[in-house]
């Protein structure tokens, strides 16, 4: 009986796995060509490690920056995250700013927020943004990949 349940277990796993093979080869083939959505989604499987992808964060930071060129915003949050933590790409604090500010002309919430530059806090009291961008950061990657691999 435990043969038969490794056997089917192993077949299962098998299956899937080509299944996810099949995921990648079909979004991989829509982002060669262009298709902005579909290479955010290459690198948020790059970044999470899903889809029979392993983590790497500079095949990650390639293909979101592909998306982002092409005025995607929630890629361009994205770049300035990795670009704040040097995840993919060599930190720079500046060039991360360039894209938080490139969301930001798109009404971005979260890059205006981090900008300081979000109605809410105007006239508040004082706010740490640094350290509300150090947070920010560090969520933005993980989160971000999981909302463009839930997009159909």
């Amino acid at each position: 009986m435990k043969i038969v349940q490794i056997i089917i277990a192993s077949s299962l796993l098998v299956i899937s796995m080509n299944n996810f093979a099949g995921v990648f080869s079909d979004v991989k083939q829509q982002a060669e060509s262009g298709d902005a959505l579909a290479q955010a989604k290459i690198g948020a499987m790059y970044q999470l490690g899903r889809n029979g992808v392993d983590k790497d964060a500079q095949e990650s930071a390639r293909w979101m920056r592909k998306a982002a060129d092409q005025n995607m915003v929630e890629a361009q949050v994205f770049m300035a995250a990795l670009y704040d933590r040097g995840l993919g790409v060599k930190q720079d604090y500046n060039k991360a700013t360039k894209w938080y500010e490139k969301a930001a002309k798109q009404k971005h919430g979260t890059a205006l927020a981090i900008l300081g530059r979000n109605e809410v806090a105007k006239g508040s009291i004082a706010f740490d943004y640094k350290s509300m961008r150090l947070r920010a950061s560090k969520q933005i990657p993980v989160e971000y990949s999981k909302r463009f691999l839930r997009q159909k």
